[in-house]
């Protein structure tokens, strides 16, 4: 039986997928913060992904020490912090 090899980039963009299709809880994020997030209708980090600093910052309870745990949290599945203009 002949198996056919995937390609590296098919490989690297199914891990992308994975990683888009994750929940909040599946990174990390604790029980509170995902809970905010859910309540706002964001489930997934493609979800997180869409959403601006402002409108995290705009959810009730969320604040400035709840971002640097999202921000952590992507970072651990391998999407960097968005740098400021300088």
């Amino acid at each position: 039986m002949t198996r056919i090899p995937l390609n590296q980039a098919e490989l690297t963009n199914q891990g992308l997928q994975d990683r888009l299709e994750m929940s909040t809880a599946e990174i990390g994020l604790a029980v509170r913060t995902t809970n905010c997030l859910e309540e706002k209708g964001i489930f997934t980090v493609n979800d997180l992904l869409h959403c601006t600093r402002e409108d995290l910052l705009s959810i009730s309870n969320f604040g400035e020490k709840t971002l640097d745990e999202v921000f952590m949290a992507l970072e651990k599945v391998g999407f960097s912090r968005p740098t400021a203009p300088r």
